[in-house]
């Protein structure tokens, strides 16, 4: 399973370099950086994440986007073009794909947007869990069901769960699945954390200062 982080600050990303496959950033992330930084910023991410960095279009209409989504995808090589679950973003995401443009789907809230992306192509589609589950739906049960489409139907684009709010999110996304989890680094810190890890590591600590 890939392991994204959900982040556009360069300290965090260079914290956890070695832990992961890309990078997901979007227009709030980003918002925390001056406009004029942000080409310069996913330059740095890039330099340090070798695996697709995802960067999302502000435009809404099919034109625009696609214009938008050609520029950002020369500031590096491994840049993944970020494109709304709508008909313009998908239609824009078809035309990109023709050229060989990596694409991200995100704000994916059904199966159906995701078959269509599937269908034109997308590197990744992004189904929103936290969101869903904050609007009385399971989050985890449309992953499930876009992974289980794409194997009957032999779909390329991957899964990749976002809008992650907790560990188990993580957790279940694997075991549904999932190609990829994207994740805020808050999350992504508490794969690395155990009370019974820290209560071990106490009591060597205790022991080895006992056979001084």
């Amino acid at each position: 399973m890939e392991f994204f982080l959900d982040t556009a600050e360069l300290d965090e990303i260079v914290k956890y370099k070695d832990f992961l496959d890309g990078v997901t950033t979007n227009p709030s992330t980003m918002s925390k950086h001056k406009p004029s930084e942000h080409s310069s910023l996913i330059k740095e991410i890039c330099k340090v994440i070798s695996g697709p960095v995802s960067v999302e279009v502000i435009s809404e209409k099919y034109e625009d986007m696609v214009k938008e989504g050609q520029r950002i995808s020369k500031i590096s090589d491994n840049v993944c073009v970020k494109l709304p679950c709508t008909l313009d973003g998908l239609r824009a995401c078809k035309t990109l794909s023709v050229k060989g443009i990596p694409t991200n789907l995100t704000l994916c809230f059904s199966s159906a947007q995701a078959l269509l992306a599937a269908k034109c192509g997308a590197t990744y589609v992004s189904p929103f869990m936290g969101r869903l589950d904050d609007n009385g739906h399971d989050g985890v049960l449309l992953v499930e069901e876009i992974v289980e489409i794409f194997d009957v139907q032999g779909c390329e684009t991957k899964v990749l769960a976002a809008s992650v709010r907790n560990l188990q999110h993580v957790i279940q996304s694997a075991l549904v699945g999932a190609s990829a989890v994207t994740m805020p680094p808050q999350i992504l810190k508490q794969c690395f954390q155990h009370h019974l890890t820290t209560q071990g590591l106490e009591r060597f600590a205790e022991d080895s200062q006992k056979n001084k």
